[in-house]
C-alpha cells in the first residue's frame, strides 16, 4: 500500500514538474541567465511551502506514514561540504540541463537521452558512497 501512495505522489510531482515547465531545458537556461523569473518562482513557491510544511510537522508532532516519528535533526555546518557540494552540484545542473527531479520527468516524457545524465548522477552517487569515509564532513 505505501508503494501505491508514493508512486501517486511521485506521477503527481512528475505531472507538476512537466505542466510547470519546471524540467525545461530552455527554462533552467533562462533561469541561468537571469532572463526571467519563472524557475526563481517555482524554487521559491517550493522553499517557502517546504519551510512552512516543515514548521507544522515539528509544531503538530506529525507522524510519517508508517506511524513512526519523523526525525528533524539540524546539519553541522561546514563551509567546504556546502561549498564543494553546491558547486558540484550547480555544475551538474548546469552541463546536463537537469537537476535529480526534472531527471527522471524528462525520462518518462520520453526523452531517452537523459538517460546517459541519469546514469551518470547513479554512478557519481555509488563513487561518492565508496569516496565518503575519505571525504570532509
Amino acid at each position: 500500500m505505501k508503494t501505491l501512495v508514493y508512486l501517486i505522489i511521485g506521477t503527481f510531482f512528475g505531472i507538476v514538474m512537466y505542466k510547470s515547465e519546471a524540467a525545461s531545458w530552455f527554462r533552467i537556461y533562462e533561469m541561468f541567465e537571469f532572463g526571467a523569473f519563472h524557475m526563481y518562482g517555482i524554487i521559491g513557491s517550493a522553499l517557502a511551502i517546504g519551510v512552512i510544511g516543515t514548521q507544522i510537522i515539528k509544531r503538530n508532532n506529525i507522524k510519517a506514514l508508517g506511524g513512526q516519528d519523523m526525525e528533524l535533526k539540524p546539519k553541522a555546518m561546514s563551509i567546504p561540504r556546502y561549498l564543494i557540494g553546491g558547486i558540484l552540484f550547480g555544475l551538474g545542473w548546469a552541463l546536463a540541463g537537469a537537476c535529480p527531479g526534472p531527471m527522471y520527468v524528462l525520462a518518462g516524457a520520453g526523452f531517452g537521452s537523459i538517460l546517459i545524465v541519469i546514469f551518470g548522477a547513479l554512478l557519481g552517487t555509488f563513487i561518492y558512497g565508496i569516496l565518503r569515509n575519505k571525504l570532509p564532513h
